[in-house]
């Protein structure tokens, strides 16, 4: 994959760590799904590593911590202690209901019937007249009356017969949708004859391979002052010669002025050739660098200087360079792009 300058500018200042949230969040995601794009950033910090031997370590002054303890109000504020609150009590379990129960619960609302006693034999025509039999004793009454069993018998009779039903038909649909399916011509009436519908598969034209351009030099200047810090990250692609500057910690300048890039080269005679004026928005491309040589471009100074609104008027500078930096070979001509695997 080829990629642009932005894109190559992007991974440098991730390597020096000058991008915001969002944008290291923005070069976090495109290394998780594009292998050749970590490759780059990878190279950037091997490059660029070399910059943290050259800054010393300061230590903060003793008592900058109590100023800023005063500062935001942390002096003498006692710490409440942690409390954690109470959990919640369990939800008491729900009542569990045994066949048993139900089962005792239905039986209590029967009562057996009391059988009736067994019939005597007939008398013989010699034996004398039998004594006049007992009365019966009359079956006690059900507790709950006899109404609530026949409720009961009958609703689950309704629902044995309902749930007959609903398999019969179930098993009628079941026999008509397979009759459908495997032999639509013994039921005509549900439906025609199945289409056939006839596809031509024709060959997918094998892709041709897509010629990849070689790649090409790329160069970077960190643009710094007396101060320390990179104010400006200069760019410059070896086979097009365009260059992108990006604004990194430059201050800002009152409205009425204007920051300056200049070229300055012993090959030609130290006189500070204008590369235009750097632009308000963070990227600046312009392709000035076409009408140079490469030997010139790779061996040259460039400095930026603050000029009136609009840049130099006489195409010479007006001040001194507040920001100045010489160009180093970041990704050689002849090196091999990586391979997704």
């Amino acid at each position: 994959m080829e990629y642009s300058e932005d894109h190559i500018a992007l991974a440098a200042e991730y390597a020096l760590g000058t991008l915001d949230a969002d944008e290291r969040a923005q070069v976090e995601t495109m290394m998780a799904v594009d292998q050749d794009f970590t490759a780059i950033v990878q190279a950037w910090e091997f490059r660029l590593g070399v910059l943290n031997q050259m800054v010393g370590s300061v230590e903060p002054p003793p008592g900058l911590w109590d100023k800023i303890s005063k500062a935001v109000g942390l002096t003498g504020l006692p710490q409440p202690a942690l409390e954690l609150p109470e959990p919640p009590p369990p939800p008491p379990p729900p009542p569990i209901v045994l066949e048993d129960q139900i089962g005792e619960a239905v039986a209590s609302l029967q009562s057996p019937a009391v059988p009736p006693p067994p019939s005597s034999p007939p008398p013989s025509p010699a034996s004398v007249a039998a004594p006049a039999p007992l009365p019966m004793a009359a079956a006690p009454a059900p507790p709950f009356g006899d109404s609530n069993v026949v409720r009961l018998t009958g609703r689950v009779r309704s629902y044995r017969n309902l749930a007959v039903a609903m398999t019969a038909i179930a098993a009628a649909l079941l026999a008509v949708i397979g009759v459908q399916v495997y032999s639509p011509g013994l039921l005509p009436g549900l439906g025609g004859k199945p289409a056939t519908q006839i596809v031509e598969v024709r060959p997918s034209p094998v892709p041709t391979p897509r010629a990849t351009s070689a790649p090409s030099a790329q160069y970077v200047a960190l643009l710094q002052g007396a101060a320390g810090g990179p104010a400006f990250i200069l760019t410059v692609d070896g086979a097009t010669k365009n260059f992108t500057i990006r604004k990194v910690g430059a201050p800002p300048i009152d409205a009425n002025k204007n920051y300056e890039l200049w070229l300055i080269s012993d090959k030609l005679q130290n006189r500070p050739r204008s590369l235009g004026v750097i632009g308000d928005t963070n990227f600046t491309t312009r392709p000035l660098l076409a009408g140079y040589d490469s030997d010139v471009i790779n061996t040259a100074t460039y400095a930026v200087t603050v000029e009136q609104s609009g840049g130099s008027p006489d195409g010479a500078p007006h001040s001194q360079p507040v920001f100045i930096g010489r160009l180093i070979e970041t990704v050689p001509a002849n090196a091999a792009p990586a391979r997704n695997r």
